[in-house]
């Protein structure tokens, strides 16, 4: 199973940054022991949400060509929590990149409430490709990125898949498109 920490993104300019949301819902079975009586989303998931944001926005540099993984978490520092109810607010700012893999600046706030910071590195596994690793256990690839409707490059222009995607349509963001 995948396991998805975003919902949607509300910002993606190519090569930049970008800014994604998760809805904190009481349906989230992890909600109900984390903590008894007082449910907080864990630590963990929002770092997962963070590293999803940044290593969509790093991967969508090459055109998904490379593999994305979380390689490690230099600096992160936990400032608040996010209870049901609560909309996260995940930002990434590409610090660098390469063929190796990149760095992201992240943040995650809960209204104007800092509730996470850090820096997150990712590295690039190999190319993308019927030859090389399984990817259905990795989730920074084009398909994906058509699930969040992100729909616009940074200049307004419509997205599209790379051409070994072409059979993956890519929801318009468009009304009625």
């Amino acid at each position: 199973m995948r396991w998805i920490w975003i919902d949607r993104f509300v910002e993606f300019v190519s090569g930049s940054h970008a800014r994604a949301i998760k809805n904190v819902t009481l349906a989230e079975d992890h909600l109900h022991d984390h903590f008894p009586g007082f449910p907080v989303m864990p630590a963990s998931l929002i770092i997962e949400g963070l590293a999803q944001t940044g290593g969509l926005l790093l991967g969508e540099t090459s055109q998904f060509s490379q593999i994305v993984i979380l390689a490690k978490i230099p600096k992160i520092e936990f400032h608040g929590w996010a209870c049901p109810g609560d909309t996260l607010t995940y930002s990434a700012k590409l610090l660098d990149a390469s063929k190796d893999g990149g760095i992201v600046e992240c943040q995650a706030h809960v209204g104007e409430r800092l509730v996470a910071d850090g820096e997150i590195v990712f590295a690039h596994l190999g190319p993308t490709g019927p030859s090389s690793i399984d990817q259905k256990n990795f989730v920074f690839t084009m398909k994906l990125l058509g699930v969040f409707d992100v729909g616009r490059a940074g200049d307004g222009s419509p997205l599209s898949c790379p051409p070994d995607s072409a059979a993956v349509s890519t929801p318009s963001a468009e009304p009625g498109g």
